[in-house]
């Protein structure tokens, strides 16, 4: 449920459609990629490469996020860094963000401003720009937006090109979006450093392009668990995957949390989603880039298997189960 409206605060209705993004967007630094951006009817990106890498993703409150858990800039920022984190996964860095939001008409504007703040400071850690969009009403407040991104001469990197002989490595954080999950799930506000890895995650947008030029065979973005992520590489290339265990990472951290609330961290990290990691197959474990940690192998057949065997309870998140 969007935050009620305090008395005597505008509300998107009062401000208008028009008032609102002059708010949003007035005075808002961008990339020199953004050749036109917010104000025309389209915005103008540069694309030196001549191939341009887009996604979309879409958030709807109650969904994907709640305001009682995350405040209107976190949304914001988790927004934005869902949808990059997608760019980097094909090794493309990125240049550009489209925002589409719909509220309903008596949403405080405050929010939409916080909202939109966000998203400018997660745009401007991923170096991009918000270049432009569109606002109108709905019953449910729901977030869109479309990513753009620079191959810059590369190959982009797809879930399809892994190969027997491989090797897997993740790079960015596993398991704390579920670890600060569970805790706002018991009404908890603390260890800030996991709550907050699950209100405005933070994908390691650098890796992308790294592991590219290292020759990542495959790569995919660890949205919706490590496992379930990993199946899609293995599907899409007609390969098995194994994890090895002893060599996925669980944080101190996490095993505090897990302690306190008699939660399993190993199932966090391999199942947890919202981490936005980035994981990819490399031919050469010595070639893996900086950043990365080798956690498995690629062989012939198929399926995603730990330590050689099935994984027991669900790999990870999926939608209309």
């Amino acid at each position: 449920m969007s935050p009620n409206t305090p008395d005597g605060a505008e509300t998107v209705a009062e401000v208008g459609e028009f008032g609102l993004i002059d708010r949003v967007t007035r005075g808002r630094p961008q990339p020199r990629t953004t050749l036109v951006g917010p104000g025309d009817d389209a915005a103008v990106v540069a694309a030196p490469d001549g191939r341009v890498v887009a996604g979309t993703d879409v958030l709807v409150e109650g969904v994907h996020f709640r305001f009682d858990w995350s405040s209107p800039e976190q949304v914001g920022r988790k927004a934005v860094a869902v949808n990059l984190a997608d760019i980097a996964a094909m090794g493309a860095v990125p240049t550009a963000v489209l925002v589409g939001i719909a509220c309903p008409q008596t949403t405080p504007a405050s929010v939409i401003e916080e909202l939109t703040a966000g998203m400018w400071q997660e745009a401007a850690r991923a170096r991009v720009g918000v270049v432009g969009g569109d606002m109108t009403e709905s019953a449910t407040l729901v977030i869109s937006l479309t990513a753009l991104g620079d191959l810059r001469g590369r190959a982009p990197v797809t879930r399809s090109g892994a190969r027997p002989g491989d090797v897997v490595a993740v790079a960015g954080k596993l398991g704390w979006s579920a670890a600060g999950l569970a805790v706002l799930g018991r009404g908890f506000r603390s260890p800030v450093s996991v709550v907050g890895a699950h209100r405005a995650p933070e994908p390691p947008y650098e890796a992308g392009p790294d592991a590219a030029d290292a020759g990542a065979t495959a790569m995919i973005d660890v949205s919706d668990g490590l496992l379930a992520d990993l199946g899609h590489i293995a599907a899409a290339s007609t390969v098995a995957i194994d994890v090895r265990s002893d060599l996925v990472e669980v944080h101190q951290r996490l095993l505090d949390v897990a302690s306190a609330l008699g939660g399993d961290p190993r199932h966090w990290v391999l199942t947890g989603g919202e981490d936005h990691a980035l994981a990819a197959t490399f031919p050469d474990p010595h070639g893996v880039p900086d950043g990365w940690r080798v956690i498995g192998t690629v062989a012939r057949g198929q399926g995603v298997t730990v330590d050689g065997a099935v994984y027991s309870g669900a790999a990870g998140w999926q939608h209309w189960r």
